[in-house]
């Protein structure tokens, strides 16, 4: 099995560069960070409507990224006085049905929490 990965950048400047990666994609990995909700709310409200009008048939595999900071004392304590809290995997779940991805998944590199894209996306291909 042969795959390249193209990491893309979210900022404005970066808009009509991004689409010209979209050519000939067979999958994407939306990801969001787990710690950060407003990279959460970016897959609905910024993401997935980009995806869909250039990669329509395109599967789409969500991930949550930083698993491991959910349970972090300072990261709860500061988001909470922000009034929002560390991404769910029950909201992650649901995001993953809305957008009509194929899986949700969560990883974490700090802990070594990897994953295993299921078929069809390839058996035993483990991404950090």
């Amino acid at each position: 099995m042969e795959f390249t990965l193209w990491d893309s950048a979210g900022q404005e400047n970066y808009d009509r560069l991004r689409t010209l990666s979209y050519p000939d994609t067979d999958v994407i990995i939306l990801c969001f960070s787990i710690a950060y909700p407003d990279s959460f709310e970016n897959v609905r409200d910024k993401w997935i409507s980009e995806i869909k009008e250039f990669c329509p048939e395109t599967p789409v595999i969500l991930v949550g990224l930083k698993k491991d900071l959910r349970a972090d004392p300072t990261l709860v304590r500061t988001l909470r006085q922000r009034r929002q809290q560390p991404v769910k995997t029950e909201a992650g779940r649901a995001m993953a049905k809305d957008i009509k991805a194929a899986c949700y998944l969560e990883c974490s590199v700090s802990k070594q929490y990897l994953i295993t894209l299921p078929r069809p996306f390839g058996r035993g291909l483990a991404l950090a």
